[in-house]
Parts: C-alpha cells; sequence; structure tokens
C-alpha cells in the first residue's frame, strides 16, 4: 500500500501541536542559552541573577511559539510529503511494501534518503521562518529590550533593511540541515535498536489486528528514540549555534561565519564555540520528545 503524501493537513496539525506545546513548556532553556552565547565570561548563574521575575525566563515566548509551531508544521509536513515519495518510488521499483516500524505509521527509508530527506527539507523551511528566528533571539538577548513585535521589526529593518531579517541563515542552515539529517537517521534507527536491544522483550506489546506496537509502548519507543537522537545531533552542531547567535545578535561585528570563529576563538576560547550547549542539549531532547511524541500519536490517530 502507497504512503499517502497528499493528506497533508494531519502532519500540519501534529506538527503544529507538537511545535507550539515543546516550545512553551522549554522557552526558559532558549533564553538562557541566548544569554550565555551572547558575550563573554557569561555563566548560567549570571543569567540566572539577572532576571528579576519567574516570568522573564518565558521573554522571547511569542517569536518562539511562532517559529518553532509553524515551523515545525511547515518541516514536519514537507518532510513527510518528500519520503512517502521516496517510499513510493521504491516501493513501484521493487514492487513490495516498504514497510513502516512497529511504533510508526511513517516510511522505512534508508540511512542516507533519511540523512538527505531531513537535511534539505530543514533548509528549505529554515529560510522560510528565518525573519521569525532573528526576532526571536534578540527578544531573547539582553543587548535589545523591545516591548512588542512591530518594534523589533521597524528597529531591524531600519538598521539594516530587509537583509536584516535573514542575517545568520548561512550558519544557521549550517547548523540546522545536518542537524535535521542526523536526527532522522539516528531516529530511525534508535526505533529500531531500543526495542531489539534495550528494552526488556516482556515490555513490547503488539497489537494482535494490526501487529503495530501498542500506544503505551510506541509513545516509550518514539520518545526514547526522539530524545537520545537530538542529544547526538546537537553535540555534533553546536558551534554553528553560537556563531548564528552572535551573528544576529552584532551584526556589525560578527559580519559572517569566518570573521565569528576567528573573534570567539583569538579574543576567547574555542571552547566557547561551544557555549550553551548544556542548555541546548535539555532544551533540545526534550522538544524532540515532546513534539515527536505527539506528533507521532496524532499521524496514528487522523492516518490509522
Amino acid at each position: 500500500m502507497p504512503y499517502t503524501s497528499d493528506k497533508t493537513t494531519p502532519h500540519l496539525i501534529g506538527g503544529f501541536v507538537g511545535g507550539l506545546t515543546s516550545a512553551l513548556t522549554l522557552q526558559p532553556f532558549d533564553l538562557l542559552k541566548t544569554r550565555l552565547q551572547q558575550e563573554r565570561n557569561s555563566t548560567i548563574s549570571k543569567c540566572l541573577n539577572s532576571i528579576n521575575h519567574p516570568l522573564e525566563l518565558w521573554r522571547g515566548s511569542l517569536p518562539s511559539c511562532l517559529r518553532t509551531s509553524v515551523g515545525s508544521a511547515l518541516y514536519l509536513t514537507s518532510l513527510n510529503v518528500v519520503r512517502s515519495k521516496i517510499a513510493n518510488s521504491k516501493q513501484a521499483g521493487q514492487g513490495t511494501s516498504i514497510a513502516s516500524h512497529g511504533s510508526s505509521n511513517l516510511p522505512n527509508l534508508s540511512a542516507k534518503e533519511n540523512l538527505l530527506s531531513g537535511a534539505f527539507t530543514r533548509a528549505f523551511v529554515g529560510y522560510l521562518t528565518m525573519p521569525i528566528t532573528v526576532i526571536k533571539v534578540r527578544f531573547e538577548s539582553t543587548f535589545y529590550r523591545y516591548k512588542t513585535l512591530k518594534e523589533a521589526v521597524l528597529d531591524i529593518y531600519r538598521n539594516h533593511g530587509m537583509r536584516g531579517f535573514v542575517k545568520g541563515y548561512g550558519p544557521t542552515v549550517a547548523r540546522d540541515a545536518p542537524y535535521a539529517g542526523l536526527y532522522v537517521l539516528f531516529y530511525e534507527k534508535n526505533k529500531s535498536f531500543f526495542p531489539k536491544y534495550i528494552l526488556p522483550s516482556n515490555f513490547i506489546q503488539t497489537d494482535p489486528k494490526t501487529g503495530k506496537y501498542v500506544t503505551s509502548t510506541a509513545t516509550i519507543v518514539n520518545t526514547t528514540s526522539a530524545l537520545f537522537s537530538a542529544v547526538l545531533a546537537t553535540t555534533i552542531t553546536a558551534p554553528f549555534d553560537t556563531i548564528k547567535t552572535r551573528i544576529q545578535l552584532q551584526p556589525n561585528v560578527n559580519k559572517n561565519s569566518i570573521i565569528t570563529i576567528k573573534n570567539i576563538i583569538q579574543k576567547e576560547s574555542i571552547f566557547n564555540l561551544f557555549d550553551g550547549l548544556s542548555l541546548r542539549l535539555i532544551r533540545k531532547s526534550l522538544s524532540a520528545g515532546i513534539a515527536w511524541g505527539i506528533y507521532e500519536e496524532l499521524i496514528k490517530k487522523f492516518l490509522p
């Protein structure tokens, strides 16, 4: 049976709900990560001490929620279209069904196909959502004290023109495209690895009618796979996150990726390229667990 890529609404809803939930829940980690990366010698304790009220930890939630919910909806929908077309072309060529995992209704592709589909789709969607990303980072920083989205938009346009809204796209796509490709690759591998080698055999329960895992088993398999996949992909791509943040906060000083790397290494330390990694690891792993866990289960509800 072919995978249906034309039914985009369930993927849009699943991606939007999962992205919105994770963004709102984990915004404090994003804010602290941005403030750690914005200047030398910053620490988590200093960042926390600068917070005047607990609600300030959610500063920038609006652009963050917009970026993550809309971005997640667009990304997961586009990714499904790409992966479904690949699966259907393989199925037609082989004359057999390309079976999905027991915990998922998503197509099961090769490692190379997962890597490339994730990377290219992320690069495309990342460009579309770049203006929201720039605004989000500025809201989270202490360099700017915007009160409204309109104020942020006007300030960026007045000082940098339209190009200001895509500042940092180079290091962003250098971070997000490999991250997304590696994440999809690891995620699909882990969905097979964890039930086979990690989870106890008596824990795995399947539906006798469909042969799929029951909801509780599938949720744990998918969420655990998402968590570990995010940790691996995040660590590998961490330096690009720091470079991206520095460019978006101080575009006049850090004009491109090469200059930014030189500034960090020469004036600070090579280890500063990994500023905020611990916070990003927590944020990305939990975000992936929440967003992909919700997405996978909603897809199965809408597209059994």
